[in-house]
């Protein structure tokens, strides 16, 4: 597929149109989104089919299309080439639609996201207006980078709106390729700041403000300086402006960084020092991972906690890349600092005592990105939702130029204490034997009930609907597994009151994370309230548990507790009979295995 002058889609999707002009000027990048061995010769393959590749919720997406393409009287309606036999820039604008679900949607669609999608570099938006010196300074550091840098001047910060272009030619929604900030010393020993910027293919407009191709300024100029300039070979499309005309027209930088792997592939990046980065593709899940922002104080730590370890102090980028694009929720992310100790257990209490550090913005974009100044040491970086309970994936980055590391924070499964508790002689026992008389009513001539008379046993003793919740026949039976050290089946009266004393236990844990509404666990709570019962969990299990227990309305009721709580004693009990040396890993057979899972 060969590339010539396209036109800007009738639609109105200059954004898209500006992306492909950039993507084309990236020879190595373009070739990776549209590769090169396809085209319309029956006897090279061609089947009416193409296929290309868009970096696509955190991961390269190959796209198959057919060749038909919407036209309105025998043209075509979208994006259109000048040359009526080239069709990459239409049937690329299709495998585009097609992740979006439609034409339509790309409309909400936009340069960063797009410039994004196409080289699989993370996007940053820098503002041109706030501190120009600056500006400067971070342009000259991203060009020494493996960066993709672009200045476009956006519509609403200009007074003539509905203009297309400026009066110096520069075309508005355009993202112009930027590749030099130069001082040049002119014939009076003044020095001036001076852009190399080009204007990405598609976009016939010339640059025709001051030191644009044959302007007067370049008599000023002494030869020596315009050889080093390299003037005599100025590429089609590329000008040189002012840097103080540059800041006044253009609006803000949106730039692309480029990883080391991925910028070899671009020959404009090979001699620029390479990004180092890291990567965490996550999920947030109802009950489990999705606690929303900080407005959310009772669920926030059981965010995906990252651990960022800097080996120097650093400007570092973050960007957290969501993959709901049907339904985009509202994203972002904070960071904490963490004491030159070394990570001590995040808890909710963690949150509550100490300030965050970076605080980026909230929005349901694809892409939330922040540049931050960062000292050397530790932090926890957590990716939100900004209302908990809202499911998607996620993929966050960090890019730094110097080096550093990025690990998912999670707890190894342990037990802290016994769950299950053991009737205390005197102490439980004046308590306790008023159930004597109703157990010897459904016992079997040994003194010991099986599940289903256990089962009639809680219905009599329990004292309320709240407690009569884990009086089920399935969670009877559990019990049994539990608590049955003869593997009969049955369990004594002994067994019994531990029973009792346990779900006492059980049951002021799950009281203390009811705040709400009595007997009523919201699932995010799951996790706190297992801990208060002596499970550490690492996210994982605590994901299973909630699977397997909460309801439509993402709770559990003190019944599914119990049972989780069961299954959970009866597991850790099994491993570590199996583990005596505490090796932390157990080897089974096929039976000892099928054994223990239905144990469990």
């Amino acid at each position: 597929m060969n590339s010539r002058e396209y036109h800007f889609s009738s639609s109105g999707d200059r954004w898209f149109v500006s992306c492909l002009g950039c993507l084309h000027l990236t020879k190595g990048l373009f070739y990776r989104v549209v590769p090169a061995d396809q085209d319309f010769e029956k006897d090279t393959g061609y089947c009416g089919v193409f296929r290309f590749r868009v970096w696509w919720c955190g991961e390269w997406k190959e796209v198959l299309v057919d060749d038909r393409l919407p036209t309105v009287n025998g043209k075509l309606v979208f994006v259109h080439s000048q040359s009526t036999s080239q069709f990459w820039p239409a049937l690329l604008e299709k495998a585009y639609a097609k992740l979006h679900g439609s034409y339509e949607a790309l409309k909400y669609g936009t340069s960063l996201d797009g410039l994004s999608d196409f080289t699989g570099g993370i996007a940053e938006s820098v503002s041109l207006r706030a501190d120009p010196t600056t500006c400067g300074r971070l342009l000259a550091k991203l060009l020494d980078l493996t960066s993709i840098v672009t200045a476009i001047v956006n519509q609403h910060s200009h007074t003539k709106i509905h203009a297309e272009k400026l009066a110096s030619g520069i075309v508005m929604g355009i993202n112009y390729r930027i590749y030099a900030i130069e001082k040049v010393e002119q014939y009076n020993g003044e020095q001036i700041t001076l852009v190399r910027m080009r204007t990405p293919v598609g976009t016939s407009a010339e640059y025709l403000g001051a030191w644009g191709k044959s302007a007067p300024e370049w008599d000023e100029v002494p030869p020596n300086e315009k050889e080093r300039l390299n003037l005599k070979y100025t590429p089609d499309g590329e000008f040189w402006m002012s840097y103080s005309d540059f800041v006044r027209t253009f609006s803000q930088l949106e730039v692309i960084h480029l990883d080391g792997e991925t910028s070899r592939d671009e020959p404009s990046l090979r001699h620029k020092t390479p990004w180092t980065s890291r990567v965490y593709q996550g999920a947030w899940q109802r009950g489990v991972t999705a606690g929303g922002c900080r407005n959310n104080p009772d669920t926030f730590h059981i965010n995906p906690q990252l651990h960022l370890i800097l080996s120097d102090m650093e400007e570092v980028v973050i960007s957290l890349n969501q993959h709901s694009v049907m339904e985009p929720k509202v994203i972002g992310f904070t960071a904490y600092p963490l004491s030159k100790s070394g990570l001590d257990s995040i808890s909710k209490a963690f949150f509550k005592k100490n300030k965050s550090l970076v605080n980026s913005q909230y929005t349901n974009s694809r892409q939330v990105s922040e540049r931050i100044q960062l000292e050397q040491g530790g932090y926890v970086l957590l990716p939100t939702t900004f209302e908990p309970g809202q499911e998607s994936s996620f993929t966050l980055r960090v890019f730094s130029s110097k080096p550093l590391k990025l690990k998912l924070v999670d707890t190894s499964p342990s037990l802290v204490k016994p769950a299950l508790l053991k009737a205390r002689g005197s102490v439980d026992g004046k308590s306790l034997q008023q159930y004597e008389a109703v157990f010897l009513q459904v016992a079997d001539e040994h003194r010991t009930v099986n599940a289903f008379e256990l089962h009639e046993l809680l219905e009599a003793c329990l004292p309320n609907d709240y407690i009569k919740s884990c009086a089920s026949l399935d969670i009877c039976r559990q019990v049994i597994l539990a608590l049955d050290c003869s593997t009969t089946g049955r369990l004594r009266f002994s067994d019994f009151k531990d029973l009792m004393v346990s779900l006492k236990f059980w049951q002021n844990a799950f009281k203390s994370h009811t705040k709400e509404r009595t007997g009523i666990l919201k699932a995010e709570r799951l996790r706190d309230a297992l801990e208060d019962v002596g499970f550490q969990l690492n996210t994982e299990v605590v994901s299973t548990l909630v699977l397997r227990y909460m309801r439509k309305d993402g709770t559990l009721r003190f019944g599914d507790f119990v049972s989780a709580v069961l299954h959970l004693s009866v597991a850790f009990n099994i491993f570590e009979k199996r583990d005596p040396l505490q090796n932390g890993s157990v080897k089974f057979s096929m039976a000892e295995w099928l054994k223990s899972a239905l144990m469990c």
